[in-house]
């Protein structure tokens, strides 16, 4: 992979200005660096900061300005990391996939109690250094519009960059996931996102005549799936930009006669439907939310209809320990975002609806192949993307974004499972 920027990036401030050098806190800075020692001391991992190093060997990271480093560390904890990346502060050494060094990381986080990144006591402390979720990423019917614009209204342009032609924004489906990820290809991930797309239709029992509901349906690839097996589609997002061009689509696929894009919210929609599809969208629901979601599903469902959801999921216990904290992505890439786990999913469908839910495929491992052939996608076409406006900061933000949810995906920190709805 070919690095495009330099080795020590210097972000603009005036246009990043949550980047800007954290004011320095002499007992943060210092429960920093004791933290990354603490967590070096059993770690696959080498860390080199002022010429000295920790970690037990493995892929290397090397910090370039140590001060600014520690205090975003010391400051914020749930996003100091990342943010730390984005200015610069640090990098894999050279010949190091940004992947590699974030994998022991994220075993850290899916291993047991005596293996995690910091003992059970210092995890008691965490409050000190990460914040909560902030009043202003409510997911009501205003807040969760704003929060999906900032991300699926990014750029189409730049989405099409990366995707493959489907323009499927979601875990593929390939036919052999232990390969080495170095081989993942363009055209496999292509041929993966149609299997993937046809394995939610059949389960679903979607054929000629079917009505069907996508909630979320991105750029209508699932939509124009549907409809060209004669289905009735009615999709529905809330990105007014996602919506234009997905018109857009569906009318060179030809199906425009058999599929409705609607600018509207999940809680608006109305009619019954022999199959309710929705893909990868509960994660920007909120956990408030969630029960309201699979009521409207189950609202939405014919009698003997078929939900098909697929979702990003994390260990229950995990998502119970960080769901009031504001993470990285939710600041910089998902707003007002949260990852479920199935447990919750299969509470919050008994409890408050009348569905059983269970998972019927796993497709953690096809993310983690999904996700390299994105990034290597994004950086091979950089200057195309850097052409329609981003600048440097922006592409080692998505460079992150795609190399940290790859490793989690590897680690098995997050699985991508496909859940069956049923009335009970």
């Amino acid at each position: 992979m070919t690095d495009l920027y330099p080795a020590v990036h210097e972000p603009a401030v005036e246009t990043w200005p949550s980047l800007a050098p954290p004011r320095s806190n002499p007992v943060r800075r210092a429960g920093a660096a004791a933290a990354i020692r603490f967590i070096a001391r059993d770690l696959p991992a080498t860390i080199t900061m002022d010429n000295r190093t920790y970690g037990r060997g493995g892929p290397g990271m090397l910090v370039h300005r140590t001060g600014p480093f520690l205090d975003r560390l010391g400051q914020d904890a749930g996003s100091g990391f990342g943010e730390a990346y984005l200015a610069g502060d640090w990098d894999p050494e050279p010949g190091t996939d940004l992947a590699d060094l974030l994998m022991p990381f994220a075993e850290r986080f899916s291993s047991d109690q005596d293996r995690r990144l910091l003992p059970k006591w210092a995890q008691s402390l965490r409050w000190l250094v990460t914040r909560s979720l902030p009043t202003d990423q409510e997911n009501d019917r205003a807040g969760a519009r704003e929060n999906v614009s900032r991300h699926y209204d990014l750029s189409n342009a730049m989405f099409t960059e990366f995707l493959d032609p489907s323009l499927t924004y979601s875990a593929a489906y390939f036919d052999d996931v232990t390969a080495d990820l170095a081989t993942a290809s363009y055209d496999e991930l292509s041929q993966a996102q149609l299997r993937k797309l046809d394995s939610i239709l059949d389960a679903a029992g979607v054929r000629s005549g079917s009505r069907v509901l996508d909630i979320g349906c991105g750029w209508a690839s699932l939509a124009i799936r549907a409809a060209q097996r004669g289905a009735w589609v009615t999709a529905i997002t809330i990105a007014s930009q996602q919506a234009l061009l997905a018109q857009r689509r569906i009318a060179d696929a030809g199906v425009s006669d058999r599929v409705q894009v609607a600018l509207r919210d999940y809680r608006d929609q109305i009619g019954v439907f022999d199959a309710v599809l929705s893909v990868e969208m509960i994660e920007a629901v909120g956990e408030k939310y969630w029960p309201v979601y699979f009521d409207a599903i189950e609202r939405r469902l014919a009698p003997g209809g078929i939900a098909v959801v697929q979702a990003i999921v994390m260990p229950h216990e995990r998502m119970l320990a960080t769901r009031n904290t504001f993470s990285w992505v939710q600041k910089y890439i998902f707003p007002g975002g949260l990852i479920p786990s199935v447990k919750v999913i299969e509470q919050i469908t008994a409890e408050h609806t009348g569905l059983q839910a269970h998972v019927i495929r796993h497709l953690g491992a096809d993310y983690a192949r999904t996700l390299r052939v994105w990034r290597d996608r994004f950086i091979d076409h950089w200057p195309q993307i850097a052409d329609l406006g981003f600048d440097p900061t922006f592409r080692r933000m998505w460079e992150f974004y795609l190399a940290y949810s790859e490793a989690g995906f590897r680690a098995g920190y997050l699985d991508d499972v496909q859940l069956l709805l049923t009335k009970r």
